[in-house]
């Protein structure tokens, strides 16, 4: 990831209706995992401190934003880097493409592409930082 360095190229236009801001161990290390993997787009980013962590990545995915930024317990008492509880979901329009282009890249394959009751074409992967994503593609 090349982080943008001029403060004000730090925030990025906000798409979509709702933004996930994962706090996650290794921001950096998962935004070019993400562009590589989901064709992410990196819109801004705060370069890394002195320990190698980084307090905003602002990426632009599927028409949306997804921000991250690693844990600072010393700021943020409680947080423990690990995602919980949460999925991503993206709707896509060729599945297969999608989810193979992840799985090669380094995604375990949760639930494999099948078809599914509610009409739509649908499978999970989890990242290699844990995090896990939905592809749902209508049929």
């Amino acid at each position: 990831m090349d982080p943008i360095t001029d403060k004000d190229q730090f925030i990025a236009e906000v798409k979509g209706g709702i933004t996930p801001y994962l706090d996650i161990e290794g921001a950096v290390k998962a935004a070019d995992f993400y562009v590589r993997a989901f064709g992410a787009t990196i819109a801004a980013a705060v370069p890394p401190d002195e320990t190698g962590r980084t307090m905003h990545v602002h990426l632009y995915l599927n028409g949306g934003s997804l921000m991250l930024s690693d844990p600072y317990p010393e700021y943020a008492p409680g947080g423990t880097g690990k995602p919980r509880g949460f999925n991503l979901t993206l709707q896509v329009d060729d599945i297969e493409a999608v989810f193979g282009r992840a799985v090669a890249e380094g995604c375990t394959v949760v639930m494999p592409v099948e078809t599914m009751f509610w009409g739509a074409r649908y499978g999970q992967v989890r990242d290699p930082f844990g995090v896990l994503w939905a592809f749902n593609q209508h049929i």
